[in-house]
């Protein structure tokens, strides 16, 4: 069977040793769109604000980046784990959230521990849960949960698992800002560590059911943490305390991402819609906790 849950939720957790530096973070950004011309930043390669993403001189580095850092893709974690052998063109990013315990460095050396926490039963699918813990010599840094969603999978009698859905408010947003994807931001944003050929091979991205590949999902969770840093944090990536997010639909290189913000006190709910696709969901029940 390809999927055994009891023998992923006994295993032992694995650990990883991680390192990074400005060269990992700086392109990480410009795969999510730092340094690119924005509405509300027409020169965005020389803005001062933007120059925090790109130049090393004056790197701060934004907390989704804990889900590339050491090359170590979280999803791809998950389907290396003890009891699971999955097809990946099966495979799709079903949630991520990011609990950050105090600000990322620029130049870091981790260790990350890892476990599969859940495995959820879905009758047509399985869905997957890693968690991984990663601290230095200094302490916790963050913690990724990521939820692994596997056509075809299900049916093995497990428990069916939380399904409960964040309702937006029922007023205007706060703000609303677009973001376009290029054509090719799947392409630089792959470099980061996720060589999933779903993102680059349109004949492998014919195989999985779509015209044409796809967006990685985390990109569009990174695109979307950014937005709401600079627009409702003034720019400080140390507010941010944890991001989660359910991955609701597909992006397509090309097209605008729009994302709508509602403020409250230490909290900023976002939805994230295809603009091109008569606002098609993208993300969904997306919470940015800040301080």
């Amino acid at each position: 069977m390809p999927i055994d849950a009891a023998k992923a939720l006994s295993a032992a957790p694995r650990s990883t040793e991680l390192a990074w530096d400005h060269k990992d973070i700086q392109l990480y950004h410009l795969g999510i769109g730092a340094g690119a011309a924005t509405p509300e930043k027409p020169h965005a390669a020389t803005d001062p604000d933007e120059l925090r993403y790109t130049l090393e001189s004056a790197l701060h580095v934004l907390p989704s980046f804990a889900t590339v850092a050491g090359g170590g893709m979280a999803l791809a974690g998950g389907l290396s784990a003890p009891g699971i052998e999955v097809d990946l063109a099966a495979v799709l990013h079903g949630g991520q959230t990011v609990t950050v315990h105090r600000t990322l460095p620029v130049r870091g050396r981790a260790t990350q521990t890892s476990g599969v926490p859940a495995v959820y039963d879905k009758q047509k699918a399985a869905v997957i849960v890693l968690r991984s813990e990663v601290a230095d010599d200094d302490g916790p840094l963050w913690t990724c949960d990521t939820q692994i969603f596997v056509r075809g999978e299900g049916g093995f009698g497990g428990e069916r698992g939380p399904s409960a859905r964040l309702e937006l408010p029922g007023r205007a947003p706060d703000r609303t800002t677009e973001r376009l994807i290029r054509e090719d931001q799947a392409l630089l944003y792959r470099l980061s560590g996720d060589w999933n050929p779903l993102h680059a091979d349109p004949g492998f991205a014919k195989l999985a059911g779509f015209d044409r590949p796809i967006l990685h999902g985390l990109c569009s969770y990174g695109v979307t943490l950014k937005a709401v840093v600079d627009t409702v944090l003034g720019g400080d990536v140390a507010r941010v305390r944890s991001y989660t997010t359910r991955f609701a639909g597909v992006v397509f290189p090309g097209e605008t991402l729009r994302i709508r913000m509602w403020e409250d006190e230490g909290r900023t709910q976002v939805s994230v819609t295809a603009a091109d696709r008569d606002d098609a969901p993208v993300l969904a029940d997306t919470v940015v906790e800040h301080g």
